[in-house]
């Protein structure tokens, strides 16, 4: 069973940083892609950034130049730096794991950007 243990939200002030780290178990990490979701009230879920096995990125348009996927498999764990954070990054951030067809999500952690 794949289990995804996020980690790093919390309240900042616009401008600031912080680093979403997850922590998966239960998936061969090494070949799963990894992907952060984010939902705001009221929004649909969205794809924020996405990590593949072989360490390629791709990232949603508003938070390019801003946020960086990274994945370290000697610890399982996929991060995202979000750096210049905005009010409209407001959100409940969940990690996703991708593992041939297989869907598996986080519980979800809160980012709150004040402005």
């Amino acid at each position: 069973q794949v289990r995804l243990v996020e980690s790093g939200g919390g309240l900042v002030e616009a401008g600031g940083s912080l680093r979403l780290s997850c922590a998966a178990s239960g998936t061969d990490f090494r070949i799963s892609v990894m992907n952060w979701y984010r939902q705001a009230p009221g929004k649909q879920r969205e794809l924020v950034a996405t990590c593949t096995s072989g360490g390629s990125t791709n990232y949603a348009d508003d938070v390019k130049g801003r946020f960086t996927i990274s994945r370290d498999g000697g610890k399982n764990t996929v991060y995202l730096q979000m750096d210049s954070l905005k009010p409209e990054d407001t959100a409940v951030y969940y990690c996703h794991c991708r593992l041939l067809g297989t869907d598996s999500w986080g519980q979800g952690t809160q980012v709150t950007v004040s402005s």
